[in-house]
């Protein structure tokens, strides 16, 4: 489906902070023409945008009048207010409407643009950068399955999706799975810090809790099949040293009920930025 995009009819991207270049290198990766590619962003034009593709502007008012067949809008949820309005123009009938935004609702890019637009709301992760991210995509009642494909695509190129009918769960989705690589990170950073204070110096401890998440991580992807509590039996024997460190780790007040507390926060804080 990226083939769809030509530069008779390209695709538009409105931010290129983290997450957008994430999204760029997974299309470019997956094969889309860089001439049809169009990118926005005040920071980053013309360069490093313009080391990958040739069109890239400061803002929505430099881009000729081109009539994309997706707008992707991948700026922080604060900023929607003042971007949004310059983009209407850009929104033709065929136009897919895509957003990466905490907390935006699908009517704030209809009321913005046009009532009728056809939008897709997502919410992808960092790991996007290297193919290994995952998706979340709720639709708009406009969106016809030609759509949904070409969303997919264009989501697919970075990792895994899930379509969620409820939009009331996009914030639910960017608790667990847009903001989890920080969480994933800070376990790292916490391991690290612990294997430290039993006397191991900061390289050596963080090697140690790196390369562990890194190895069960690509352990979950080689057995995709084998549930994860399965693999966390497989590794506790007994009345062993896992066993120990579980002991602490599976009660209510551990870390099952920390992360349920964290993914609360976040999910709270989406529905704050969305108003």
């Amino acid at each position: 489906m990226l083939s769809t995009f030509t530069p008779a009819s390209p695709l538009l991207l409105v931010g290129y902070g983290n997450m957008g270049r994430a999204m760029v290198d997974g299309w470019l990766r997956a094969g889309l023409d860089a001439a049809a590619l169009h990118v926005i962003d005040p920071v980053f034009a013309p360069a490093p945008a313009g080391e990958l593709v040739a069109h890239t502007y400061a803002a929505a008012s430099e881009v000729p009048e081109i009539t994309p067949r997706a707008l992707m809008v991948a700026v922080k949820p604060q900023a929607m207010e003042h971007v949004l309005p310059g983009l209407a123009r850009f929104v033709g009938d065929e136009t897919l409407v895509l957003s990466i935004a905490a907390g935006v609702k699908i009517s704030t890019f209809a009321e913005a643009l046009r009532d009728d637009c056809a939008i897709v709301r997502t919410m992808p992760n960092t790991p996007a950068a290297i193919g290994e991210g995952v998706s979340g995509l709720c639709a708009s009642a406009g969106v016809t399955d030609e759509d949904k494909a070409l969303a997919e695509a264009l989501m697919t190129a970075a990792g895994k999706t899930v379509w969620v009918a409820d939009e009331g769960l996009m914030n639910s989705v960017t608790a667990v799975s847009g903001s989890g690589p920080a969480y994933v990170f800070h376990f790292v950073e916490a391991l690290a810090a612990a294997a430290e204070r039993e006397g191991f110096d900061a390289e050596t401890a963080m090697t140690l809790a790196r390369q562990t998440v890194i190895g069960a991580a690509a352990l979950m992807k080689e057995q995709a099949d084998v549930p994860a509590a399965t693999l966390r039996e497989r590794v506790t024997s007994p009345g062993g040293t896992t066993a120990a460190a579980l002991g602490v780790l599976m009660p209510e007040a551990g870390l099952t009920g920390l992360l349920t507390r964290a993914v609360a926060a976040a999910r709270k804080r989406g529905e704050e930025l969305g108003g």
